[in-house]
């Protein structure tokens, strides 16, 4: 059974909350609980440092929910020049898949079909390109039987990979490997539950102002009240708001939109079709295959200048940009028609005030203002644990923090094998989609529930499991119906879907209450 330390829910969020106003000193506040900032908590409470991590909203409620759901190899970014970026990626990938997650990170077949309209000379560019991907793969170490290696495929085994591309002129394709997440805001929830394990402080739905480098005042945005916390050192991991908290910050959001469908209209693919941007060297749209038996399409990346809203939206440009993409490679037109969602996410780019935002660099920077609040820009969601690792290395020099080296390289987290919360073997087998989701832990959500049958879909045609709506609310830190149907489970990228499984969710954030 896993220990109640990883456990967030309403109840200790409470007990977190009051204590913490009680007694509000700690050794570092982390303000923003998206990947980077559930990362930087997970460091810095292994290092033995008291630690709180706030978040206005819910956890991965901003960029972290929105990414293409990849743990990149680094490969593009050699392919510009940036060898330290794309080394780092690959070696970051290869923790993930290897001990950090890997029941959430495995390995996908990316196919680049070779059609009669594909130049030679863009052919050898691309098999040079995985090529070179391969040698970073073995750089970082990652066994090939985790990440395998690229190849030429025949025609037959394109069609099998990706049953709708483009027959006239196919002469077969090359299929590369890399990884990607069952979902992005799953990975930030095993962050931050396994930090609440070595004793962090997760809080939801509490904003930060007034930040300084020795203090800031926290508000509950359920309670409404306030009080302020005084620490050795705060972080501020807000992406995108960073300049929320810090003005003197430079970004440049640049705008990255997918597009949702049925993986029928793919013709059920079992790799990413991936087809090579029009004039671009380096640029590529994907069509994912993911859970819950829907493609994601994307993707696309846009200046996107002015006020930050909390939930970006696709514009009209982008969506007839991604299908006439895709339409290039694929034997018969996807429309508009066929698109059941759609979603767009930030990137938090540093503005280096030059060229577009496809080609300004995804390197991070840790900055100090003149309040003394270190603030993490830039990046991007492979390279989490290392930012988090440079971050804290930056805070315990500075403020002379006691604490130990980093350990997050060998951490496995909540849900992966060797996490001391694994449960026993299950004595029975689970849904294939249940282990997909939870890994090591399954058999726990099925195990832990009390609910009234918890095997039972929460609506008809949805591999989601009753259970795992409520271990949202008990395991997960969910607080809201739209906690569980937009970010503990993706059912809510359909809005039709959404609709039809908000009643069970309701059912069981009523049962906190």
């Amino acid at each position: 059974m896993m220990p109640d330390g990883t456990a967030l829910n309403a109840a200790r969020r409470t007990a977190d909350l009051t204590a913490l106003a009680e007694r509000p000193v700690v050794d570092v506040v982390v303000i923003g609980g998206g990947i980077t900032g559930a990362g930087i908590a997970l460091d810095a409470a292994t290092r033995g440092l008291r630690t709180v991590l706030v978040e206005k909203h819910d956890l991965a409620f901003g960029t972290s929910r929105w990414s293409s759901k990849l743990v990149h190899g680094g490969l593009r970014y050699l392919a510009t020049g940036n060898v330290g970026i794309a080394r780092r990626s690959a070696i970051e990938r290869g923790i993930l898949m290897t001990r950090n997650a890997p029941h959430l990170v495995r390995a996908m077949p990316q196919l680049v079909p070779l059609l009669g309209s594909m130049p030679r000379r863009d052919r050898a560019l691309v098999r040079t390109g995985f090529l070179a991907g391969d040698a970073l793969r073995r750089l970082a170490g990652t066994p090939a039987a985790v990440l395998p290696r690229s190849r030429r495929i025949s025609y037959d085994e394109a069609i099998g990979l990706a049953p709708t591309v483009r027959r006239d002129g196919l002469d077969g394709g090359l299929l590369a490997y890399d990884g990607q997440l069952i979902d992005d805001a799953r990975l930030v929830a095993a962050v931050a539950r396994t930090a609440a394990q070595h004793g962090a402080r997760i809080l939801t739905y509490v904003a930060a102002s007034h930040a300084t480098g020795e203090s800031v005042r926290l508000t509950d945005q359920v309670s409404g009240q306030s009080f302020d916390v005084a620490a050795r050192a705060v972080i501020n991991a807000a992406g995108v708001w960073a300049a929320d908290l810090d003005p003197a910050l430079r970004l440049r959001p640049s705008r990255g939109t997918h597009l949702v469908f049925d993986a029928a209209a793919f013709g059920n693919p079992t790799a990413a079709l991936t087809v090579p941007i029009p004039g671009e060297l380096n640029r590529f749209v994907f069509a994912m295959p993911e859970q819950l038996g829907r493609v994601y399409l994307g993707l696309t990346d846009e200046e996107a200048p002015g006020p930050i809203p909390d939930v970006p939206q696709p514009t009209s440009t982008e969506i007839a940009f991604l299908l006439d993409t895709v339409n290039t490679a694929l034997e018969t037109a996807l429309s508009v028609a066929d698109v059941r969602g759609s979603y767009a996410g930030l990137r938090p780019l540093i503005d280096t005030g030059e060229g577009r935002t496809a080609d300004v660099s995804r390197n991070h920077a840790v900055v100090e203002s003149d309040s003394g609040v270190l603030s993490v820009i830039g990046g991007k969601l492979t390279e989490y644990r290392h930012m988090a690792e440079d971050v804290l290395d930056r805070a315990v020099r500075l403020r002379g923090l006691s604490a130990a080296p980093c350990r997050t390289r060998d951490l496995p987290l909540v849900g992966a094998p060797g996490n001391p919360g694994v449960s026993e073997s299950p004595a029975r087998a689970l849904p294939e989609s249940l282990v997909a989701r939870f890994g090591a832990e399954a058999a726990n959500v099925v195990a832990t529930a009390t609910c009234a049958r918890p095997e039972e879909p929460v609506t008809e045609g949805i591999d989601v499991i009753r259970a795992e709506f409520e271990y949202a609310v008990s395991h997960e830190g969910a607080l809201t119906v739209e906690d569980i149907v937009d970010r503990r489970t993706r059912i809510g990228l359909v809005p039709a879907d959404r609709e039809r499984g908000i009643e069970a969710a309701r059912e069981f954030v009523a049962t906190t209450r």
